[in-house]
């Protein structure tokens, strides 16, 4: 091959792969403010992964739930089996998050493997995957 092909073809390789690396927002953990954006924000799961990784079915019912996270650092679980309050804190060093419903002193934390404008993946410590959208 000679050299102006060589170096095309080069130029070319670098350009696919800094798309690819750009354009995936799985495992990017952006700003707290994505999770809540100007005031609000209301998540609706998208898919639920087990510990093993195999899809779990959502049944009706969870596909109606929605979480609203605050600026104010308040969230909004929302169910038709009712409604849950709480406050919730973003680590986003350590890519975590940890929420504590209302009258409650244990505090239920997770892994936060995504987090983009229009994507959060929150993972239990038990390995449980949790992919939420923005609605």
């Amino acid at each position: 091959m000679s050299s102006p092909f060589r170096y095309l073809a080069s130029l070319l390789m670098l350009l696919v792969l800094f798309t690819s690396a750009c354009g995936s927002k799985e495992g990017k953990v952006e700003g707290v403010n994505m999770l809540y954006g100007k005031e609000s924000k209301v998540w609706k799961t998208d898919k639920e992964l087990d510990a093993t990784g195999d899809k779990v079915k959502q049944t009706d019912a969870q596909e109606d739930e929605r979480i609203t996270f605050f600026a104010n650092g308040q969230y909004n679980m929302a169910s038709p089996q009712g409604t849950v309050n709480g406050k919730y804190t973003f680590d986003q060093a350590g890519k975590t998050i940890a929420m504590t419903p209302d009258g409650s002193s244990t505090s239920n934390s997770f892994s936060v493997v995504t987090l983009t404008d229009d994507k959060l993946t929150l993972k239990s410590a038990a390995g449980a995957e949790l992919r939420l959208e923005k609605e």
